[in-house]
């Protein structure tokens, strides 16, 4: 989706960008208008340099395109342009086997079984209901975005070219016109930056290209009609095929870039085909010194898989093993052509043999006519030689070192070696075996974790107005809330100054695997069986956690306190009850001790508030008062006041 940044007027642009008023009726003796800042000739420099990152990245669009040419199996044409296979006929045959392509299947299902979710944590006290409100709400913004589809196209795009990417902007026109966060996944291919660089937020430009047709961009922006012309610049496409549309298209450019206005750096877009300025934030008298986006940063998210030195882009799995995926083709393709050989029986045949070579090649005839005498040596059968057991391990090997090396093995994906029958051992060697996928997702993980700020960022600079969301709260019940910006402004310090609230960003899965919440139940199984959750035993098990460490850890001991201070609470009102009943009501107190299953009237153990001193029991202060109280009260009946 293109970005969309004509903010004046829009309900959820932020305070500070007010509505731009109608210009005024110039004079005759008033001055001509400023020029705009982006022009033609600012726009012939973009595109010079734009070229030049599009040279710089050659090698990248490359491997790109011969990765999806090897997802979609079409390896063959790969394979031969590298001179790995002869010239060969269109009709040739050549195998070409799903080894890699159930590799990425197969690391595609790890990714999105870990399905992440965001949990924000507060910096400062002050902002715990802040951080609450945002690990409520971002849910839904993201749900609302389909993000489950991005982040399968995304992964999808990662696990097969190295690198996928997102785009986090703001879309004005979302909502009927309140605006709303758009995140989406951006063809690799369309995007430029300055060579050499490791971090895309340190490139001088950044480039996204898309093609458009020219009708709506003429109704889009009508002081453009007429004057659309791409300039010659192509990106690179998936296919060598020339795009037929019905309608004609032309090359938009936009191009994001930074200034420095007041030792402050800016964000500033552009957005333009050819030599004609379609929108330009500096030619915007509101957002000249602001930018576009408070953050300041460029919207775009890079998520490798294999990362590389001097480059935002890493590498991925048709990188790693399309060597030993092309050893297999070519073994393959030879036992294939091999067992054909030996399947159609072949002749030599004499010059001067006279045998009829259509009933000899018509296998429905019975009879085959020779003439003259039929020698040994006037037809001989070719023999063919069949291939021993050292060609079929070398494919197994081959077909072996794939699967290590892609950490796609027969476990990983739920097959045992023979031997191991026992279920835990079956469910240990599997978690072992899916490390690789792990560390792969918590790749995935940091790299959701940036694009979790751009939103909250976005979410500071444009959610003026409140917002209602639907969503879980802590008891699990549905509620809808009311949101705004107004917790993210600037808060005013008790020794003066303002302060902006930041949060920290912790990425969970939302879903987990199959041995993570199998493990887990058996954890809680087995803390209910100890007594874990007694909250008698609490002086055993608090020190017992402290040494242990599992999800969920946090929670369990809070619960487990609170459990505590409850059971003192009520064991000091059971207490006082009693101690009141035997006051008043003597006659009640054996019934109010078998309701409450004590034998005494001070069923307080030990680890409470009680405590003992010199080998006697010492009743808690509260206790004590209320013991005083209830005996210097007057008697009900008689007469005293």
């Amino acid at each position: 989706m293109e970005e969309n940044v004509r903010l004046r007027g829009r309900p959820g642009a932020t305070a500070p960008i007010a509505p731009m008023a109608a210009p005024p009726v110039p004079s005759p003796a008033a001055p001509a208008a400023a020029p705009p800042r982006i022009g033609k000739e600012q726009l012939l420099e973009w595109s010079a340099l734009l070229n030049e990152y599009k040279a710089g990245k050659a090698d990248v669009d490359r491997r790109v395109r011969a990765a999806e040419e090897w997802w979609k199996l079409r390896n063959t044409r790969q394979e031969r342009r590298e001179g790995q296979l002869g010239a060969g006929g269109p009709e040739e045959f050549h195998s070409q086997s799903g080894w890699l392509h159930n590799v990425i299947v197969s690391k595609h299902a790890d990714a999105m079984d870990a399905f992440p979710e965001p949990s924000i944590l507060p910096r400062e006290p002050g902002d715990r209901m802040e951080a609450r409100m945002l690990s409520g709400i971002l849910p839904v913004v993201l749900e609302q975005n389909h993000f489950e589809t991005t982040y399968s196209d995304v992964q999808w795009q990662r696990l097969k070219t190295g690198t996928g990417v997102y785009r986090v902007s703001w879309d004005p026109d979302a909502l009927g016109g309140l605006g709303e966060i758009s995140i989406r996944r951006v063809n690799l291919l369309d995007l430029f930056w300055e060579p050499g660089v490791e971090d895309l937020q340190e490139s001088r430009c950044v480039f996204h290209v898309s093609s458009q047709e020219i009708a709506l961009l003429e109704q889009q922006y009508p002081h453009a009609r007429g004057r659309l012309r791409s300039g010659g610049f192509r990106p690179e496409t998936f296919n060598d095929e020339r795009e037929y549309s019905l309608s004609p298209r032309t090359t938009v450019i936009e191009v994001y870039y930074h200034r420095f206005l007041g030792g402050r750096k800016t964000l500033h877009y552009c957005k333009y085909v050819g030599d004609t300025v379609l929108y330009a934030t500096e030619n915007q008298p509101e957002m000249m010194e602001r930018g576009l986006y408070d953050h300041g940063r460029y919207p775009f998210v890079l998520d490798r898989l294999f990362p590389v030195e001097g480059s935002p882009c890493g590498y991925g799995f048709v990188d790693l093993c399309r060597n030993p995926q092309t050893e297999i083709d070519l073994m393959k393709t030879a036992f294939v052509k091999n067992a054909v050989i030996g399947a159609t029986p072949r002749f030599f045949l004499r010059e001067d043999g006279e045998v009829n070579e259509e009933e000899l090649q018509d296998l429905s005839r019975s009879v085959v006519h020779v003439g003259g005498n039929m020698g040994r040596d006037s037809l001989r059968l070719i023999e063919h030689p069949s291939l021993d057991g050292n060609h079929v391990a070398m494919l197994e090997a081959t077909v072996r070192e794939l699967r290590e090396t892609s950490g796609n093995t027969e476990t990983a994906n739920g097959s045992m070696s023979a031997g191991v029958t026992a279920a835990s051992a079956i469910a240990a060697l599997q978690e072992a075996s899916g490390k690789g996928s792990r560390d792969a997702t918590q790749a995935s993980y940091r790299a959701y974790g940036e694009l979790v700020e751009l939103l909250i960022e976005l979410i500071r600079q444009f959610y003026t107005l409140p917002r209602q969301f639907r969503i879980l709260g802590e008891t699990g019940a549905e509620e809808f809330v009311s949101y705004s910006n107004r917790g993210l402004m600037p808060q005013p310090m008790a020794y003066g100054g303002l302060r902006l609230p930041v949060f920290d960003i912790k990425v969970v899965p939302q879903r987990r695997a199959a041995y993570s919440r199998l493990s887990q139940n058996e954890l809680a199984l087995q803390f209910y069986g100890l007594g874990f959750f007694d909250p008698a035993r609490a002086s055993q098990v608090l020190p017992c956690l402290e040494m242990m460490e599992f999800d969920g850890k946090e929670e369990l001991r809070q619960k487990l306190r609170k459990a505590v201070e409850d059971r003192e609470k009520l064991a000091l009102w059971q207490q006082l009850a009693l101690s009141l009943a035997r006051r008043y009501e003597p006659r009640l107190v054996q019934g109010l001790m078998g309701a409450l299953g004590t034998e005494s009237a001070a069923p307080l153990p030990t680890g409470g508030k009680l405590t003992m001193s010199g080998g006697q029991r010492r009743e808690h202060a509260r206790v004590r008062s209320a013991r005083q109280r209830a005996q210097n009260a007057p008697i009900p009946g008689s007469g005293s006041s």
